[in-house]
């Protein structure tokens, strides 16, 4: 897989977020959809920060430690204290929440499995190799 797997997941749990609250709004009422849609969003935004974070540590010429401590101070405390407000407030289901926050993980695995079974991933020589069978 190749670094725009994060960003077309990101990309694909956007669509499935505004899908879920237009039409979780119309059969389920607003206020559940919209509890599973923050939770989305906060998925994709803890997600986006993971892997900027990544990208700042794991890098061939060495890491960029300010870079990675400013990701760092941005994603544990601000993210997560949100977090924290959002399931406490009256206002979100914290169950939908989760569910929300579950669906970029469901995300990830269709697609990465999509990936697989499509054989998207392989390169030239892999596809032209055949079984070992019929060597």
């Amino acid at each position: 897989m190749d670094l725009n797997f994060i960003d077309r997941t990101l990309r694909t749990s956007g669509i499935v977020s505004i899908v879920i609250l237009i039409f979780g709004s119309f059969y389920y009422g607003f206020n559940p959809s919209l509890s599973v849609f923050t939770g989305i969003i906060w998925g994709m935004v803890n997600l986006y920060f993971l892997s900027l974070l990544i990208r700042a540590t794991l890098r061939p010429e060495g890491a960029d430690k300010m870079s990675a401590l400013v990701l760092l101070f941005i994603k544990i405390p601000l993210l997560y204290f949100t977090g924290y407000l959002m399931v406490t407030s009256p206002f979100f289901n914290p169950l939908l929440l989760l569910a929300g926050f579950s669906v970029v993980l469901v995300v990830i695995v269709l697609k990465a499995a999509g990936r697989a079974l499509l054989g998207l991933d392989q390169t030239k020589a892999e596809k032209g190799q055949g079984s070992v069978s019929s060597a």
